[in-house]
């Protein structure tokens, strides 16, 4: 193994000694020319079409985000509106509950008002309709007692003395 190894070093001294580690010869320049025509090639059939892929997906991208935005916007603006909507149907109920209630509280109050009255009406007949039968009581009382008041004298003092 050792044979080898030393064979080994002993070509590549000879190699070194003869042209050195780089040969600035004719292939130089072809394998530059190789490196400018590998590079032309992989530029066209390889970076373009990618860089095309890419500027089209992130110009997709950042049109489906702004598209987005204004989605997002157009809803939100849509919701304040249906909310601002809500809030003044509820406030216009309320009003219209309220005015009801007012207007019930209103009917009641002149129906209690009107019964009242009615009421008061029949108090006011009813009293009518007593002081008139009280009259007329007090008046056929006041007939009997002095229908009775001239039998008492009549008997007492006489039918003669008493016209």
């Amino acid at each position: 193994m050792i044979h080898w190894t030393i064979l080994l070093a002993v070509e590549a001294a000879e190699e070194a000694a003869e042209g050195g580690l780089f040969d600035f010869d004719a292939t130089l320049p072809l394998m530059a020319l190789q490196f400018l025509i590998l590079v032309a090639i992989l530029n066209a059939v390889f970076y373009k079409p990618l860089s095309k892929a890419i500027d089209g997906r992130d110009d997709y991208i950042r049109q489906n985000r702004l598209e987005a935005r204004e989605r997002l916007e157009k809803a939100q603006n849509l919701a304040k509106q249906y909310e601002q909507e809500l809030a003044n149907t509820r406030r216009k109920s309320q009003e219209t509950i309220a005015a009801a209630q007012a207007d019930a509280q209103k009917i009641a109050a002149d129906k209690m008002a009107q019964a009242q009255a009615e009421a008061q009406a029949q108090r006011e007949q009813a009293q009518k309709e007593i002081d008139q039968q009280k009259a007329e009581a007090m008046t056929s009382l006041e007939q009997e007692v002095d229908s009775l008041s001239r039998q008492i004298l009549e008997k007492l003092v006489g039918p003669e003395l008493v016209k």
